[in-house]
């Protein structure tokens, strides 16, 4: 069985050497250097089945493979206009027409705009052949545009798109775009020209014009030259105009009145609001006047149009309250005024079938995110209580409502019931690439919820669960010898994205290979499938045993994960947002522990995130370097016995990974503020603890590390004794050597006291749980819980090697083992301190009298109609779900986990 994608590669290129005129074996040499990435091979080959065959497919082969080559990450920037130069060369010695498909014709485009040939473009585009395909072909009319733009023929472009909009009737709306960029590049191109802006002033007089015309000829069916409008009048605005007419002047009524227009037109539709969110920077005039026209929406309905129109009027002027409009008793009354309404229109649809959503659903979301508000605003849980019970409300009515579940989630997860989270996160049928995108709502520090330690693997296999696409996508590096037990294979059963790419190069489908591959590169640097990795980690050392073979295989991954470059594809905008505009959005508002989850981009050198919205980048880089140094500690591994050991296709370095610090130097650097930033206080205390810890390890964990000719020899033995068959090139004398080991040059390093980071940190933690049972803070309260148990674990993988009494004979360390006593001995008794709080907490959390005050709390959405039983049911859920999650967290049965101890016996041994 082939192992890897390498594999493959070797032989095909073995066999197509013995048989160099067999066109089937350079064809699959081609494709088998496609899926392994290789594409300076695979041009070679291309180039080489040309030259033999006479066939320009495979011309065009080595060129793509060329431009893909030069897209690599690893590929250094100047070898890059190299390549597209050599490309270039290439196509244009092609005895074939560019014009012979449009794939073809893509692909030379391309090149020519990369290399920013925009004249040659340009010939090639303005010939019959090229309007034809440009006419047929949205890739290439779409690149065609871009080439027109850069080369400066904004106005050419114009002209093009209104000829399509008024002859073709093309409402695509790039093309009224193209016209609205042609119409205010005469304000841009020739600065404090008077010609210039007269004619400017013409061309945005003529445009309007044009766009009046077509959205009354259109009318309610198409709201293209209508949303065409707004953007004209929001751009006249930048560039100090009004109407069209006068520069320096602005009519305040203009965009009012366009607003009014478009909602008259397009209020009954669901997109209206989402539409209108662009052009509502209004002034404090404009703002009272928009809002006037809004509240004089009729409240009555009668259809599902009517309704829709009412909705829309109260998401927008939702989003356009101040911060004095939004104190408690007017967001109350709005929840009354919402949650009626929405009672009231579910009527419309009871005869709906089950499998529909119900016309009155954005309605019951509106009162969500108000109650939201309310909860931001107040700090008080009965509002999220309230939010929750009108939600389960509407999905009861709704059972596909996505958006509700997406928002009972994260309000779940504030509330600590993590199981009714993972129910409707189940329920979405999350499937495929939907992982990378959407597991974050559930999986974010996830193991705050984990109850691993007693045996509940849920939310650990959930994380499994979440990145099966990754692996069905990529082969893993594996370790064999001494790993051999836990090296496993994962046989692909999905069909691998290279397969995808290999039918693209079969059928010629240029325009769509370089998606293909930005795809896989996206979901193989994924930042969530990362940090999923981490948080499982951090579940999994809490119900395994640990040992050195956890540490080494973890360790290997991590590094792998630490110099990736990342990408986040994580969905934010898929929940549904309905808070003002100045006022947080309700992804930020329900962030977990108020943390970043939906932190702002920024750059870090060397390892960064790209293309991110939000960002936990910060979060994972920090952990990543907590956990990669003390595994680092605890292993016997180094960079040449990881590479006698490795096996597999390694992950593709970054461009510039020459040139790093060496990755201890990294790990050793001070943490970035705007890394810890992402992190909680409890966080910051926890990642202090474990720099502290390892520095005060590192000497004599250096000192005691065996060389690396010993550790191979060991390695090469179990191998032998599990295989048959031994290590190649290993020296197994150095097995015998170290039996009878001589004295070391050097003295041990002076064993010194721990650090007060170290101390003291258990006996702070214990405070700090204190301090969140008294705030009644049920979250909080898990999340110091999970970290100082996190603590204990840690420091049980830094004094793992101490464990052995010959190490500690022969190293001279007793006193630095005996020190660790006290350490261990604090940290069993705050933990065990913990657990029995938590276990007394669960006792009271799920009585008689604690649904009585979830229901009392309910009042607000219960008054409206909604029945008090259902309200009953759903607080025993809640109240179960929480016990269970502090019933669970018996912290002491860790150290069963560590080497099935007693507790007494723990602390005893040393």
């Amino acid at each position: 069985m082939l192992e890897t994608d390498n594999d493959m590669v070797l032989m095909f290129e073995e066999a197509y050497k013995q048989q160099p005129l067999n066109e089937e074996l350079g064809v699959q040499t081609f494709f088998a250097n496609v899926r392994a990435g290789h594409w300076k091979s695979a041009h070679q080959v291309a180039t080489k089945m040309h030259k033999q065959f006479q066939d320009d497919r495979y011309l065009y082969w080595s060129v793509i493979s060329a431009v893909l080559q030069a897209n690599d990450s690893t590929t250094p920037a100047p070898m890059r206009s190299i390549l597209y130069k050599l490309a270039h060369r290439i196509i244009t010695s092609s005895p074939t027409s560019p014009y012979q498909s449009n794939d073809r014709f893509y692909l030379h485009l391309s090149i020519l705009r990369e290399l920013e040939l925009y004249d040659d473009a340009h010939k090639l585009l303005d010939s019959d052949h090229g309007r034809a395909i440009c006419s047929t072909s949205l890739s290439c009319n779409e690149i065609r545009r871009e080439i027109w733009q850069k080369k400066g023929m904004l106005v050419e472009e114009g002209r093009l798109a209104m000829t399509r909009i008024l002859e073709k009737t093309d409402r695509n709306w790039l093309e009224f775009l193209s016209v609205l960029d042609a119409t205010f590049s005469f304000f841009t191109s020739s600065v404090g020209s008077s010609e210039s802006l007269e004619k400017g002033l013409h061309e945005v007089q003529k445009t309007q014009e044009s766009f009046k015309q077509i959205a009354e000829n259109d009318g309610p069916k198409d709201r293209s030259a209508a949303l065409a409008l707004l953007e004209l009048e929001k751009r006249a605005r930048t560039h100090g105009l009004s109407q069209g007419l006068t520069p320096g002047r602005k009519d305040s009524g203009r965009m009012v009145y366009l607003l009014q227009e478009y909602f008259t037109q397009v209020g009954d539709k669901v997109c209206c609001f989402e539409d209108l969110k662009a052009y509502l920077d209004l002034e404090e005039k404009e703002s009272a006047q928009w809002t006037s026209f809004l509240q004089a929406v009729p409240h009555g309905f009668a259809t599902p149009l009517e309704l829709q129109r009412l909705i829309n009027s109260y998401k927008l002027q939702r989003y356009n309250l101040t911060p004095q409009e939004m104190s408690r008793e007017l967001e109350t009354a709005r929840v009354v005024l919402y949650t009626e309404r929405y009672i009231e229109g579910l009527k419309l649809g009871s005869n709906l079938p089950s499998t529909e959503l119900q016309y009155a659903d954005d309605l019951a979301l509106l009162a969500a995110n108000t109650l939201v508000n309310l909860w931001k605003l107040t700090s008080e849980e009965q509002y999220l209580l309230n939010a929750i019970t009108l939600l389960e409300f509407a999905l009861t009515k709704s059972k596909q409502s996505f958006q509700a579940r997406l928002i009972l989630i994260r309000l779940y997860r504030l509330l600590g019931a993590p199981t009714l989270a993972l129910d409707h996160y189940r329920a979405l049928g999350v499937k495929q690439v939907q992982n990378d995108t959407l597991s974050h709502f559930l999986l974010s520090r996830a193991s705050t919820f984990s109850l691993a330690s007693t045996g509940d693997l849920t939310l650990a296999s959930e994380c499994l669960e979440s990145t099966q696409i990754y692996l069905s996508n990529s082969q893993e590096v594996a370790l064999v010898a001494m790993m051999a037990s836990f090296y496993t294979r994962l046989i692909l059963t999905l069909l691998q994205t290279a397969d995808f790419v290999v039918r693209a190069f079969q059928g010629e489908r240029y325009s769509q290979i370089p998606e293909f591959i930005t795809f896989e590169e996206r979901l193989e640097n994924s930042l969530q499938r990362d940090v999923v990795k981490m948080e499982h980690l951090r579940m999994r050392l809490t119900h395994e045993q640990i040992n050195s073979d956890i540490i080494d295989m973890e360790l290997i991954e991590l590094k792998f994960i630490f110099d990736r470059l990342h990408h986040d594809n994580r969905d934010v905008d898929i929940i549904p947002n309905y808070q003002s505009k100045q006022s947080d959005d309700i992804f930020t508002q329900t962030n977990l522990l108020g943390r970043n989850e939906s932190a702002s981009f920024y750059n870090i050198p060397l390892c960064s995130i790209i293309d991110s919205k939000f960002s936990q980048f910060g979060w994972l880089r920090t952990f990543l370097k907590v956990y990669i140094r003390a595994f680092q500690q605890a292993s016997d591994l180094d960079d040449s016995v990881e590479e006698k050991l490795l096996i597999g296709d390694r992950p593709k370095p970054n461009f510039g990974g020459e040139s790093r610090p060496p990755l201890r130097q990294r790990l050793a650097e001070p943490f970035i503020p705007e890394e810890l930033a992402e992190l909680t206080p409890h966080e910051q205390f926890f990642v202090n603890f474990g720099r502290a810890l390892a520095e005060w390890l590192e000497p004599y964990h250096d000192y005691a590390r065996p060389p690396p000719s010993v550790v191979l020899a060991e390695a090469a033995k179990q191998t032998e004794l599990k295989t048959g068959y031994p290590l190649k090139g290993v020296d197994l004398e150095a097995l015998s050597r170290s039996s009878s080991p001589s004295k070391k040059d050097e003295e041990p390093p002076v064993i010194t006291t721990a650090p007060e980071a170290v101390t003291q940190f258990f006996e702070e933690m214990n405070k700090r749980f204190a301090a969140t049972r008294s705030n009644s803070s049920l979250v909080e309260s898990l999340h110091v819980a999970t970290l100082a148990q996190e603590a204990f674990l840690l420091f049980t993988v830094e004094t793992l090697r101490f464990k052995s009494a010959a190490v500690v004979k022969a190293n001279k360390f007793g006193a630095l083992v005996a020190s660790f006593k006290s350490i261990r001995a604090d940290a069993v008794s705050v933990l065990r301190t913990i657990s029995e709080e938590m276990v007394k907490q669960s006792e009271v959390v799920a009585t008689q009298e604690t649904r009585k005050i979830f229901t009392d709390a309910c009042a607000v959405v219960i008054d409206q109609g909604i029945d008090f039983d259902f309200s009953l049911n759903l607080a025993k859920k809640v109240t179960e779900a929480q016990k269970k999650v502090l019933g669970g967290s018996d912290i002491t049965r860790i150290f069963y986990n560590i080497n099935h101890l007693s507790l007494e016996k723990l602390v005893a041994d040393d």
